[in-house]
């Protein structure tokens, strides 16, 4: 039997099996050995910790204790703002024992994206560290539902775990039961908030497994740059890897440099990793060397890698890179899965087993091979959303009966393989971060000099897309460079080091619809032509 008729034969076969009544944390928890080794905190600038399951299960129960003496109730939302360390997966564990909801958010976000997504969520309380604490705070006066920011590096903490009951916190929760809420980075309007279930943990394995070669193998060890407050790293990461008993490396935190992350890997005897495409790239830029490594799978997900990249990995690392497709409403739907079928060029790869992928027209009609149309994954299916946010109306404008529409354009041929071919709207992908425009010209509108803004993204080596803004300046006003600065850091203190735009273009106007409206893919356009003409 050939790997292309197991695959085959896997996608026949397969069958979910989601239980009415389940808990991530307690489902993790109660699945490996106390004494296990679960996670190595190597958090630059801490002591190194080595925690077994035994210890995450006490001091999540220590932290869910608390939170439910504070007065947490179940379905209430506890935002955790923590970079890559234990205290964030005692967050996680905590808040789903105690049947609460969990708000991961990234602490590159700047003030009005922290504002907004705990206003939003109607979030009680905030677990976060000193270095964000105050942050938070200084928001509290527009944040009406906010109860207490909990400092998790402070002496009080510190004295309210040791004092906290041990003894299992664990709520019954079932599959369908809210656990976590990502917020997408929407094209119009504000951000949304899709909430997943506890089956999304469940939903996500066989898109883990596979890609990373029959995961898990004996002495298996994943980590990845990416942060833990994004489904990538939560969710194609963290958690799966647990649920399967393999041990978890955090750290080390701060920007993504090449030659310390092949270090880090090869100090931490990494087996397993997940490396966001920027990542990749910058990697190949400093011409690491990856031979002190001791890697057995590298993924990645979120744009096309090329065949370049993928034999360049192939020789630096010895590993065959295995590409997915998915978003936050709906992960992990397809794969490269090299060891399961051939590559295809210009292809993501298949559907994975478990999840119905189409192509389907705009009324949600599934259309022929060959064809362009939207990519769309069919309900029921655990790794689905239940839904946005307190927006039932974004929620039912997804979907075609039961077709989740992801909005992105694509085609399958009559083998199943996908290619993507782009977004239907105007998401920008930099760097592995999903930029909504609107959030990035909300805050340039605030600048007195500006009269006009759009934000589009445009091609770039390194980064995939590069957010660009362009300004229609008040009248009166001279552009240059020390405005075009003034305006990239306002952006960047408002959305975040990750969202603002790298590129500031003064223009005299932009291309508009009939009503008025910015035409960002004539915009687009416009600039990638005129980069293509030197101009």
């Amino acid at each position: 039997m050939t790997a292309t008729d197991t695959y085959m034969a896997w996608r026949r076969s397969f069958r979910w099996e989601v239980p009415r009544h389940f808990n991530i944390a307690t489902a993790i928890l109660e699945r490996q050995a106390p004494t296990d080794l679960a996670l190595i905190d190597a958090q630059a600038g801490r002591p190194l910790r080595r925690y077994t399951f035994g210890e995450l299960d006490e001091l999540s129960n220590r932290l869910a204790n608390l939170l439910i003496d504070k007065g947490l109730l179940p379905g209430e939302r506890v935002a955790i703002l923590l970079p890559q360390r234990a205290d964030t997966l005692l967050a996680h564990f905590a808040v789903y024992k105690a049947a609460a909801i969990a708000l991961p958010l990234f602490i590159a976000f700047g003030q009005e994206a922290l504002r907004f997504r705990l206003k939003d969520s109607g979030t009680r309380f905030v677990l976060t560290d000193a270095a964000n604490a105050a942050r938070v705070e200084g928001l509290a006066d527009a944040l009406p539902d906010l109860e207490e920011v909990i400092d998790v590096d402070g002496p009080a903490f510190a004295r309210a775990m040791q004092e906290a009951e041990s003894w299992a916190a664990h709520e019954r929760t079932r599959a369908d039961d809210p656990a976590l809420i990502i917020y997408t980075s929407g094209t119009s309007g504000a951000p949304k908030g899709a909430v997943h279930g506890h089956r999304v943990l469940l939903g996500h394995l066989p898109g883990v497994e596979m890609p990373h070669d029959g995961f898990p193998q004996p002495g298996d060890r994943f980590w990845t740059p990416a942060d833990w407050a994004w489904i990538g790293g939560l969710l194609d990461v963290l958690l799966p890897s647990l649920y399967h008993g393999v041990p978890v490396v955090a750290g080390p935190g701060g920007k993504f440099e090449p030659q310390a992350a092949v270090r880090f890997m090869a100090a931490h005897a990494v087996r397993n990793v997940f490396m966001p495409p920027t990542a990749l790239r910058l990697l190949r830029a400093a011409d690491v060397d990856g031979s002190a490594t001791s890697l057995r799978t590298m993924a990645s997900g979120g744009e096309r890698l090329g065949d370049e990249l993928v034999g360049w990995v192939k020789t630096t690392f010895g590993v065959t890179i295995d590409e997915f497709y998915g978003q936050t409403e709906a992960n992990l739907l397809v794969s490269g899965m090299a060891r399961a079928f051939p590559r295809r060029p210009g292809a993501i790869g298949r559907p994975v087993p478990g999840h119905e992928v189409a192509i389907v027209d705009a009324a949600g009609e599934v259309l022929e091979p060959g064809k362009v149309g939207t990519i769309a994954v069919k309900r029921p299916d655990p790794v689905m959303f239940l839904g946005y946010w307190n927006n039932p109306a974004a929620t039912e404008a997804r979907f075609r009966g039961d077709w989740l529409l992801t909005g992105d354009v694509g085609r399958m041929d009559a083998d199943g393989y996908v290619t993507f071919l782009g977004r239907d709207d105007d998401l920008i992908n930099s760097a592995g971060f999903r930029v909504g425009p609107s959030e990035v010209e909300a805050a340039l509108a605030e600048h007195p000099a500006v009269a006009q803004v759009a934000v589009v993204g445009v091609p770039d080596a390194e980064r995939g897309e590069l957010v660009v803004a362009c300004v229609v300046l008040q009248p009166g006003l001279v552009a240059n460079e020390a405005l075009a600065k003034a305006l990239q850091d306002q952006a960047k203190a408002v959305v975040g080091r990750h969202a603002y735009p790298r590129r500031i273009v003064f223009r005299e106007g932009f291309p508009l619809t009939a009503t008025g409206k910015i035409l960002r893919r004539d915009l687009r356009a416009m600039l990638i032509a005129e980069a293509g003409d030197g101009t």
